[in-house]
């Protein structure tokens, strides 16, 4: 999958693939990653014919904090 430019067009814009063991790893992932900061939120997961595990693929802004105190991972 291609990372398009504007999501990392400058500095503090991150572009993060998750691959975890299943789906509800992936997800609390997710979940802890935008209580620390705005992101796209909690993305579709897939797997990939072949490869273990699942995958995932979220957009990041770290110069804009998210919720406040410590994410529940």
């Amino acid at each position: 999958m291609q990372i398009d430019e504007k999501h990392i067009a400058e500095p503090g814009l991150v572009v993060m693939d998750v691959t975890a063991a299943d789906e509800e790893t992936a997800r609390v992932v997710m979940n802890g990653l935008q209580q620390w900061w705005a992101t796209s939120g909690v993305t579709p997961v897939w797997r990939v014919p072949g490869e273990e595990g699942v995958r995932s693929r979220v957009y990041l802004d770290i110069r804009r904090p998210g919720r406040p105190g410590p994410p529940d991972f």
